[in-house]
């Protein structure tokens, strides 16, 4: 046997790097948020504004956990992590989506309780400080929406600010209610609307960090055309032992045996194989190894054997 390794660097993500400022604006602008929240939601007894209070800290500590865990990803890789720290994206995107689930789950039950004993709510400053938070999430959501598709750290950074949004002009809705109608209840109903938004936001958000840190394949790229891919290159008889999963939320690594009877041609075939796993599925980091399939079986020739 012999192993063969193939970089081919490149693509049309937007490097995390890039999204740095963006990181510090909407951590200022959110937590300064959370403060004018907190005060008010007080001072006006609204569990709608303390409860998006709540869910806009766990943004702010999403926003440091996500930008934190691209500050450790460009680490350069070392003897005993080969591969890097660009890992720690994925973990960052699985730890974010947890703790949005319990923050929820706590505002759902203070909800529930405020529900059966309703409280009078000061709609007006409801309204006002409500109002500030469409701006506020708006104008950070505009900060990611260029590199949404092509990071899940980005793209839950956006769809939580731009949810955040919604839900903000929902509480301004509220507010007015309360003022027309004098219905207090309406504010743990809004409480309650508003862990339903989260709830169904962050779940997408868990779903997709599981199955990048259980190294699933990427969404979008299908094993078989991979296979056959590379079935089709020049002089290659047989596919094995293919895998394909997430180096980080933006790098996709693939490893596979070639059985290639007349030999590897050289550095070119595997440059050129590189360079069509890269522009036809977005694998950007290839390892190929090939077998001229003539010594005894390889051992990882059998679909269920990794």
């Amino acid at each position: 046997m012999s192993a063969d390794h193939d970089h081919h660097h490149g693509g049309h993500n937007y490097a995390p790097a890039s999204f740095g400022r963006a990181f510090l604006i909407g951590t200022l602008l959110n937590l300064g948020f959370v403060a004018i929240e907190a005060v008010y939601g007080l001072a006006a007894n609204s569990m709608a504004l303390l409860a998006d209070a709540g869910h806009n800290l766990s943004d702010v500590l999403g926003l440091l956990i996500a930008w934190g865990a691209v500050s450790i990803s460009r680490r350069a890789p070392t003897q005993h992590y080969s591969y890097g720290f660009r890992r720690t994206s994925i973990l960052a995107a699985l730890f974010n989506a947890l703790f949005l689930l319990v923050a929820i789950g706590a505002i759902a039950f203070e909800a529930i309780h405020r529900l059966g004993n309703p409280q009078p709510v000061m709609g007006k400053t409801v309204m006002v400080v409500a109002a500030i938070g469409i701006l506020v999430n708006g104008v950070t959501a505009w900060l990611f929406a260029r590199g949404r598709k092509g990071d899940i750290n980005i793209r839950a950074a956006f769809l939580h600010m731009a949810s955040d949004a919604a839900v903000s002009a929902g509480v301004v809705v509220s507010g007015l209610l309360i003022i027309r109608t004098g219905w207090t209840w309406l504010d743990p109903v809004t409480s309650l609307a508003i862990v339903t938004v989260i709830f169904f936001g962050t779940w997408g958000l868990l779903k997709s960090s599981v199955a990048m840190s259980l190294d699933r394949v990427p969404d979008g790229i299908a094993p078989a055309d991979v296979e056959q891919s590379l079935a089709a290159l020049p002089g290659v008889a047989r596919v094995h032992d293919l895998h394909v999963w997430h180096l980080s939320t933006t790098d996709v690594a693939l490893t596979c045996h070639l059985v290639m009877p007349g030999g590897c041609p050289g550095d070119r075939f595997l440059h050129e194989a590189g360079g069509m796993l890269h522009d036809r599925f977005e694998i950007g980091h290839a390892t190929i190894q090939v077998e001229r399939g003539d010594d005894e079986a390889c051992r990882q020739a059998a679909s269920h054997t990794v």
